[in-house]
């Protein structure tokens, strides 16, 4: 049984009574005859001709087209064809997908679909053979030229010239050769820049003419232009993180970027050069015909006259070159800060202190350049780190690197909110869309997050079934509330955080690898305090300072021996852990001075705090099913580090049965 296809109905249905009353062979013949014999040729309307035909004719007897031609021309060298389809590579692979759908219903329908660059070069054909074989006659084919300027009025043509789905039906074309053949041609656009870059075009014997024929055409190219922009969106990203990781980016704040056919994709500090913010400099103008085979000096030697550049990077991933970098400054490294730390100030009508990061470990400071970089670059940032750490701090800083101040800032704690309900939290509601919505609706944090930062936490719990709209939102940047056909745009730079090793939950089918690498194209690894050194001296000195501002007291003097007690510790709990400390000092101190004597057993005695943190069944003593219960929930924990959903999940109890649990003995929670 042969596959029934739109084609198959086409064939058994014939012309049709719209194509017969809108078309007529004899008139439309008689029209052009009188057209091209120079006896009308001011551009007046013609009986029975579409407009936009006789405009056409126009054009193809103003630019020299022979009427009488039999066929268009081909590019028979091969080199120069072989060329050209490199050249094409990624309009070829993005219609790929479309042109495989499509196949097996071109197979016997007499029609071909052809896909043509942007000068109307035909750089792929597939259909039923027979037309195959009749195309090559008159070079409808790989290596034909049917631009307008070639062989006048045709599909391919004329929707290049005048960038809109067109169809050319028998006697409408204007060269005699190609009058048996009926076409639709629908252009595609670049999703970069908007510029035509090709034709996908349906043709065949005129019995397949349907007007509605054009819809298929417009459908398949739309599908490959949906293929094109997230190959471009790849090919961005994976410079963007080329450039990020460029040493050379750090020595210039005026900086072109260049994708690999050196169009502009992104610039940053020419609004602050009077002589540069030209037309020619905006993102999306191709500033040089990169390619591959060009050296810096080459690249140099190509760039407009009136553009001086500091230096030039090439910038390659994988062995290929994916694009280059400008840099326009004066090469000088930036000042560096006056102090060590990074200042957040509060948002804007927020009730809130100013935010500081503190530290100078380099592994901090490399994390803090990473985010501002990121930040700057408008791209999606994974921050992981272990429990307390400060990853929302890192969101904090992004945020406010934002231009304006009232740039929105939304938080969502995925592990916080019950399955259900997640996916109405984040893309929001129409009234009536399940038991319990709002009424009237009510948007979602991606729609209240518009312009500004959403801030994801604990993005490795949230439910397998829903990754795929997350990432379905953050692709099209776009969002449908729940019950809603609507299409929301949104515009919204995600920071997702995590203490999870996500690479492990892709390998155990809890996470989604396409999600992960796209949340993670920037990924920030905020190192755990015991790994940060003398940080521990002054965020012990800053949080000294900031409580004794907020007690309104004198600071808190350590001795020595107790300095020593706290850099010895391992600071399971982090920054958070030291943070909660101080305060708590502040509240039970009365002399103001504090002793190894003061602080918590586990950190006066290293061996006790390892001991907490080391246990092992070989060295305990197990004198009870109740012990070794014990055990295994904080060792679970410490692998956890503290996440009690994965520590639930780790022992094969439920989350109410590790609450009871931890209450009974006792456990402090990290």
């Amino acid at each position: 049984m042969s596959r029934s296809s739109y084609f198959d109905k086409i064939r058994k249905t014939g012309p049709g009574p719209a194509a017969e009353r809108d078309y007529s062979e004899a008139s439309t013949r008689k029209a052009w005859e009188t057209y091209v014999s120079g006896a009308c040729d001011d551009g007046r309307p013609l009986p029975m001709v579409r407009s936009e035909i006789v405009q056409s004719w126009r054009r193809s007897l103003i630019s020299g087209v022979d009427a009488s031609r039999a066929a268009s021309r081909k590019i028979v060298e091969s080199n120069e064809l072989a060329r050209l389809r490199r050249k094409n590579e990624a309009l070829r692979n993005a219609a790929r997908a479309a042109f495989s759908r499509l196949a097996p219903h071109l197979s016997e329908a007499k029609a071909i679909l052809i896909l043509t660059d942007r000068n109307g070069v035909i750089i792929e054909a597939i259909g039923d053979n027979s037309v195959i074989d009749q195309g090559r006659e008159i070079h409808l084919e790989v290596g034909g030229v049917w631009s307008e300027n070639a062989i006048g009025t045709n599909g391919i043509g004329t929707a290049l010239k005048t960038g809109k789905p067109t169809y050319v039906h028998a006697a409408e074309h204007f060269c005699e050769g190609v009058k048996s053949w009926t076409c639709a041609g629908v252009p595609i656009f670049d999703p970069f820049d908007r510029s035509v870059i090709g034709v996908v075009d349906l043709s065949g014997p005129p019995q397949i003419f349907r007007k509605h024929n054009i819809a298929l055409v417009v459908a398949a190219g739309r599908e490959i232009e949906i293929a094109l922009a997230e190959h471009q969106r790849r090919e961005r990203t994976i410079l963007l993180e080329a450039f990020l990781n460029s040493e050379t980016g750090l020595s210039s704040r005026s900086v072109l970027l260049l994708d690999n056919s050196g169009r502009i994709v992104y610039r940053r500090g020419l609004e602050d050069r009077l002589e540069l913010p030209k037309p020619e400099f905006a993102v999306g103008r191709q500033l040089l015909p990169l390619t591959s085979s060009m050296s810096e000096p080459d690249i140099r030697a190509a760039l407009p006259p009136d553009l001086e550049t500091s230096g030039i990077e090439r910038l390659t991933c994988d062995g290929r070159l994916r694009g280059a970098a400008l840099f326009l400054g004066d090469g000088r490294r930036p000042a560096p800060r006056a102090d060590s730390h990074v200042r957040i100030k509060p948002r804007a009508n927020v009730d809130e202190d100013e935010i500081v990061i503190v530290g100078e470990a380099p592994k901090m400071l490399e994390a803090i350049e990473l985010a501002e970089r990121a930040a700057e670059a408008n791209v999606t940032i994974l921050v992981h780190g272990e429990t307390g750490v400060g990853k929302e701090l890192f969101a904090r800083l992004v945020h406010s690197r934002l231009p304006g101040r009232t740039a929105p800032y939304v938080t969502v704690n995925c592990a916080a909110i019950s399955k259900d309900l997640v996916g109405a939290e984040l893309f929001g509601h129409v009234e009536g869309a399940f038991t319990g919505a709002v009424r009237g609706g009510k948007p979602g944090k991606f729609e209240l997050a518009d312009g500004g930062v959403l801030c994801l936490d604990e993005i490795g719990d949230m439910p397998i079934e829903l990754q795929p709209y997350l990432l379905r939102a953050l692709e099209q940047r776009a969002i449908y509330r729940i019950g809603d056909s609507t299409r929301r745009p949104v515009n919204v730079q995600l920071v997702a955080m995590t203490n999870r090793d996500l690479r492990n939950d892709i390998d155990t089918g809890r996470f989604r690898r396409d999600l992960f690498y796209r949340i993670g194209i920037i990924t920030i690894d905020v190192p755990p305090l015991r790994e940060r050194g003398a940080d521990i001296r002054q965020l012990l000195r800053y949080f000294n300072e900031m409580f004794a501002r907020r007690f309104e007291r004198e600071p808190l003097a350590f001795s020595d021996p107790a300095v020593a007690c706290l850099e010895a510790h391992r600071w399971p709990g982090n920054v958070r852990e030291l943070r909660n400390l101080i305060e708590r000092l502040y509240l039970l101190s009365v002399s103001g001075r504090v002793g190894p004597g003061d602080l918590p057993r586990e950190i006066r005695d290293p061996q006790i705090g390892l001991m907490a943190m080391d246990i092992s069944g070989e060295e305990a003593a197990v004198s009870s099913l109740e012990n070794v219960e014990l055990m295994a929930i904080r060792r679970a924990m410490r692998s956890a580090n503290g996440n009690l959903t994965r520590v639930a999940a780790a022992l094969g109890i439920s989350r109410p049965t590790l609450y009871r649990k931890i209450k009974q003995y006792g456990i402090p929670r990290y």
